[in-house]
């Protein structure tokens, strides 16, 4: 039987299954044994048997007290584990949760942000309108004051300031300090002169309205600016970015950019100041710290950034140099930001710094698609301003607006090209260009919203006064020869040029356009006895023509008036050599009208422009791709011996056959 133990016995004891055997186990070797006492006696096994018993049974006993206690503690813990765990797991689905719906909702509106820009975007592009507008529509459609979805994303201010930041870093670089200095005369006197003469004009007149002189200054500061986005797509289209008007035009719209990079440092300070006292030491410490920080950013561009650039350059890494200008542009921004000076002020400094050097292009390449992205970001956020819900109140104040833009530009460009010696009718069609409202204003405006310069309800105003001009001006640029033919009353110097072609015999040829085709007809035509005449309305081909000794003339082919005064239905020929397909399109038409048993002969760039000349009345449309390489083909059969006139003759049948034998067959996939 068991040895009782202090009231207990083994039997009772709950041990763990683990320690029963242990013990029984112990007890067998244990008893099997004879032990000595503490004194050195030894005692048989069975005599041992009472004292093995109270120390075993003293072992067990604090043993098992010992993990009873042990699990009670364990016990006593783990309730108290367990019911905070619980807690912690009924309160960490509501955080995740939130946390991970926040990550998704930001998710979402970004998909939606980029579904509704494509959308948008494609559509315009097939319409022929600029990307801007279409981004402004992206903004009005996901704004807070339309109807449907609505994106809240916290960054996205953040980022569509950067576009900002980009765009006047892209101008800086096609305005560096050597390029300023060679501009300093025609475009730097013009488009200087037309934001400053526009901007105290618009100025002058709201502030005698009653508007505040700062409110009034910022109005017009933001309508002194034109869209040289909106100005280069519509010329381009309609064939006039090369001509004088078209070419003087976009670059003064261009060089508006750099002339309101003033404004960029002026519009805060007439938020922070509150007297003219005050007024005047802000804008004197501000323009001290653009002179510091044109100081810092200059000399540390001039030392550091092209020595940086070359060691960049020879690790032959694409991802190497896009970081290295990203690091470049968003350092010059953090030293002006840090003087107090807005962020696109250092990205316009840093711009005009690596303009200077050979890396330039490469640079410009590199920072496009951030550029184009984050500006279409900023020009999304700006169409969140737009209210449709003020539109009932404001509409007219707006269109009041558009038109004093329109009307004030217009005025002023035209008296200062006029002034600056350019023909009357040039000056107005170039003044009808710079009319539309510009993208920058929109940049200038949001700056002064920011900086509490203006009330918000002004900016509305302000807002969709621009917006009407630029829906305005566009139809003002398609139109710009009828409109500045009325506004003169005559066309491009006709009773001069009549009296001119009066002393001449009439023309055997025709020659549209004294480029580098044009000359070279020229040439061929003087050498063989033909006479001539050419027109072209570039004044510096037409003076390089007269000094070549050919008879070339200030004028537009195309016009009906200049081809009646040149007696043109007695030509026997009329040759179209303009580079611009839009141009050489509008010249066969109106020649064919005007002259319709008069044989045309064109330029063309490729096949499908040659066909469409030939289409709009053209006898003959050269292909210049597909004709340079049967001139090459031609050569190389000469040197491997080929007869010429089997050459001659191999050429002939292509021609005649409209080039088909040598027009490549687009691949099918399936027959890849």
């Amino acid at each position: 039987m068991p040895t009782p133990l202090l009231g207990l016995t083994t039997r009772r004891l709950t041990c763990p299954q683990g320690f029963v055997p242990l013990f029984k186990g112990l007890n067998r070797d244990f008893l099997r044994q004879p032990h000595f006492t503490g004194e050195g006696v030894m005692l048989p096994p069975v005599e041992f048997v009472g004292v093995a018993n109270i120390c075993l049974g003293t072992i067990n006993h604090l043993v098992t007290v010992a993990f009873c206690r042990h699990l009670r503690f364990t016990a006593r813990t783990a309730i108290r584990n367990h019911d905070s765990i619980m807690s912690h797991c009924n309160e960490a689905p509501t955080t995740i949760n939130q946390e991970h719906l926040g990550r998704m909702d930001h998710l979402v509106q970004i998909i939606l942000l980029l579904a509704v820009s494509v959308t948008v975007m494609v559509a315009f592009q097939r319409l022929h309108i600029p990307s801007s507008l279409g981004y402004l529509l992206v903004g009005l459609i996901l704004g807070p004051h339309t109807a449907g979805p609505t994106v809240h994303v916290s960054e996205f201010k953040v980022l569509a300031e950067f576009g900002v930041v980009f765009l006047l870093f892209s101008i800086g670089l096609n305005y560096s300090l050597p390029q300023l200095h060679a501009m300093r005369h025609q475009i730097l006197g013009l488009g200087t002169a037309q934001v400053a003469l526009t901007t105290a004009a618009v100025a002058t007149l709201l502030w005698m309205t009653g508007l505040s002189p700062a409110v009034a200054f910022v109005i017009g500061a933001v309508f002194a600016q034109s869209s040289s986005t909106i100005i280069g797509r519509q010329l381009a289209e309609q064939g006039e970015d090369a001509t004088p008007h078209g070419r003087l035009g976009l670059a003064i719209s261009v060089f508006q950019d750099v002339t309101a990079v003033p404004f960029l440092i002026l519009i805060p300070v007439l938020g922070a100041a509150t007297g003219m006292n005050a007024l005047a030491a802000e804008l004197g410490w501000a323009m001290a710290k653009a002179v510091l920080a044109f100081t810092l950013v200059f000399y540390a561009a001039r030392w550091a950034l092209r020595p940086l650039f070359h060691l960049v350059t020879e690790r032959r890494s694409a991802e190497l140099f896009t970081l290295t200008v990203l690091l470049v542009v968003l350092a010059a921004a953090w030293t002006t930001n840090s003087l107090g000076l807005s962020l696109a002020f250092g990205a316009f400094l840093a711009g005009m710094m690596l303009g200077e050097t050979e890396f330039r292009h490469q640079v410009e390449s590199s920072i496009r698609p951030f550029r184009d992205v984050l500006l279409g970001l900023f020009f999304v956020g700006i169409g969140m301003l737009i209210d449709p819900s003020t539109l009932p109140r404001i509409w007219h104040w707006a269109l009041l607006g558009a038109l004093l833009l329109l009307l004030s530009k217009v005025v002023v460009v035209a008296v200062i090209v006029r002034r600056s010696g350019i023909d009357t009718l040039e000056s107005w069609r170039t003044a009808l260009l710079l009319a539309v409202g510009g993208e920058f204003g929109f940049a200038l405006l949001a700056i002064a919203l920011e900086s509490n310069v203006i009330d918000p309800e002004v900016g509305q105003i302000v807002l969709t006064s621009v917006l009407f001009s630029m829906i305005a001006g566009v139809l003002l640029i398609r139109y710009n020869q009828a409109i500045a033919t009325r506004l003169t009353m005559s066309v491009a110097n006709t009773p001069a040029l009549t009296d001119r072609l009066a002393g001449l015999p009439p023309p055997q040829v025709l020659i549209g356009g004294y480029g580098r085709v044009g000359h070279t007809i020229a040439v061929l035509l003087k050498s063989s006895g033909v006479d001539f005449v050419a027109f072209d309305t570039d004044p510096t081909r037409v003076q390089q023509g007269l000094t070549d000794g050919h008879t070339v003339l200030y004028g537009d082919i195309a016009d009906a008036d200049l081809l009646a005064a040149a007696r043109a239905e007695r030509a026997s020929l009329a040759i179209v050599t303009v580079d611009s397909h839009p141009v050489a399109l509008r010249t066969v038409a109106a020649l064919r009208l005007h002259c319709p048993h008069v044989p045309i002969i064109a330029r063309a760039r490729d096949l499908q422009t040659s066909s469409a000349l030939i289409d709009a009345g053209a006898i003959h449309a050269y292909p210049e791709a597909i004709e340079s390489s049967l001139r090459l083909g031609a050569t190389a059969l000469r040197m491997l011996r080929i007869p010429t006139i089997d050459i001659d003759q191999m050429l002939q049948d292509i021609r005649d056959g409209d080039y088909q034998p040598v027009i490549e067959t687009p691949v099918k996939e399936d027959d890849q």
